[in-house]
């Protein structure tokens, strides 16, 4: 499909209309228009008067108060209620706070006016709660609707959070950064849910040049003829058997009116679609989800898409090295060597091991301009999926205080990381013998040999790279996550920017 024929009534970004049309409101009483009310309620203690029943006989119905449990009660009168497991009320958290929400937002399905009363979260506290309840709602409801004749599901029109008095100022607060950050979320899930044939390299740079525009972001397209300029081998050889162009899209966020309190760049593998190239991969479903191997940079799009909002006194930077991995004539060949910005050889041993080839050029970019570090996203290996599943990401580099921002980032924004050693004793893997270095190691520890590759090009700026290739889809709906693509990585980075310190470096 031409370029042209994916703008035609098209977009790869539906969830930016419809969330324009929502209304999160604050208030200290169930508005009228509300057709379903979810009501908190702990493993102990009062049960809420709202729900007209005792303990005794919310057990009987089955409903156990646990985090994700709920139970659907319709009155003659006024709206639905949902009675909402939350756990122990003392040891709840903004994770389960965020669930119980996406749970309420599923037993409510068909009800687009919805209410959650706030009452009963104080462990979690009022703006944090806010936010997670939002967060948790929204992110439950999404549905992927661009290709469909009908919506799978029923939107959100308005949400009311329901609160005590004295509590509305930090509610809004934390409701409209639940707003963004479900934004990003959602963002990144359209991206990544867009098929190939709709959603190109060139298409991602239209999309994001249209948000740039929209969002305070100084956005920079380089296509192919730049590209060589530059001597970015490593995305040229990729794309050397496409029959799309390649495109660099260089995202840039600054402060405003203030100068800021550090410079972070972020780098993202964008495979718009990955075969494979001549390593073609089997004709299966994950080779059916490939169109998903872009979720790095759709994250960081994504993310830097809400900073000017959210206030972010940190500088940005994103590189989005954006291509598809594709067999021809033409293709990029086992055995080639290829030239990454810098200088560095590289014999490619298996094409399929593409990821990491773009990025390197991105790497060399990053370590070329000031910046205080650089955190890599990617759908990287299997190896990673295989050793941590679908719920945990990988996470490794070579500088600890900005990997302990990075987790302390996922633990905010429940996208959880599990840090992997960057093990040197596994670099003799990549040694070629025509070439500075292979593009894949040994059969065993392959994530941690492709996080080696990448540390070869960032010198001595502190560096962190996160692995999604198990998290950035979902096999069915879990939490706050939904079936399909799950945008994962986009709130982690977003905490990551709003967070971040410089780490000290020589």
């Amino acid at each position: 499909m031409s370029a042209e024929a994916m703008r035609t009534g098209f977009s790869p970004t539906p969830s930016l209309d419809r969330l324009s049309r929502l209304t999160i409101d604050v208030s200290q009483s169930v508005p009228a228009a509300a057709t379903a009310v979810g009501l908190p309620v702990g493993v102990s203690g009062a049960v809420p008067y709202g729900l007209g029943m005792d303990r005794s006989l919310l057990k009987a119905a089955g409903f156990d108060a646990t985090i994700g449990s709920t139970l659907v009660l319709p009155g003659p009168e006024g709206p639905v209620t949902v009675a909402v497991g939350i756990g122990e009320a003392g040891a709840l958290d903004e994770a389960g706070l965020r669930n119980a929400a996406a749970a309420f937002a599923r037993a409510a399905s068909s009800h687009a006016n919805l209410a959650f009363t706030l009452t009963g979260v104080q462990a979690v506290g009022m703006k944090r709660a806010a936010q997670s309840v939002v967060e948790g709602v929204l992110l439950a409801r999404y549905s992927y609707d661009a290709l469909r004749r009908e919506p799978k599901g029923t939107a959100v029109a308005t949400l009311t959070l329901v609160i005590d008095s004295g509590h509305a100022e930090a509610a809004s607060t934390g409701a409209e950064h639940g707003r963004l950050t479900s934004s990003a979320t959602q963002l990144a899930r359209d991206l990544a849910n867009t098929p190939h044939s709709h959603l190109n390299a060139t298409r991602l740079a239209e999309v994001a040049t249209a948000l740039g525009d929209d969002r305070a972001l100084e956005v920079e397209i380089f296509d192919q003829d730049a590209l060589i300029k530059m001597g970015c081998g490593g995305l040229l050889g990729v794309n050397a058997g496409s029959a799309e162009p390649p495109r660099m899209i260089k995202l840039t966020y600054r402060p405003r009116d203030a100068e800021p309190s550090g410079r972070l760049t972020l780098v993202g593998k964008g495979i718009m679609y990955d075969s494979g190239g001549l390593a073609l991969k089997p004709g299966d479903e994950v080779h059916a989800q490939m169109k998903n191997d872009m979720s790095g940079a759709g994250a960081i799009l994504a993310a830097m898409s809400v900073l000017s909002d959210l206030g972010c006194s940190t500088a940005v930077t994103g590189y989005l090295m954006c291509t598809d991995n594709m067999p021809s004539g033409t293709a990029m060949a086992l055995g080639d060597v290829i030239t990454i910005r810098g200088g560095t050889t590289v014999e490619v041993t298996n094409t399929d091991a593409e990821g990491r080839l773009v990025m390197a050029d991105a790497l060399v970019l990053a370590t070329e301009e000031p910046t205080d570090a650089i955190v890599d996203i990617a759908t990287l290996t299997g190896a990673c999926m295989r050793a941590l599943g679908t719920q945990v990401a990988g996470v490794m580099g070579t500088n600890q205080p900005l990997i302990d921002q990075v987790r302390a980032a996922a633990d905010a924004t429940d996208e959880q990381v599990w840090q992997l050693p960057l093990e040197r004793r596994y670099r003799k893997e990549l040694n070629s013998t025509v070439a500075d270095l292979k593009n894949i190691g040994g059969a065993n520890a392959g994530a941690i040999t492709a996080g080696l590759f990448l540390a070869e090009f960032v010198g001595a700026v502190p560096w962190a790279h996160i692995d999604i290739a198990g998290t950035a889809q979902s096999g069915g709906d879990e939490g706050w996550q939904t079936a399909g693509c799950t945008g994962f990585g986009a709130r982690l980075l977003t905490q990551l920017a709003l967070d971040f310190a410089a780490p000290a470096y020589p």
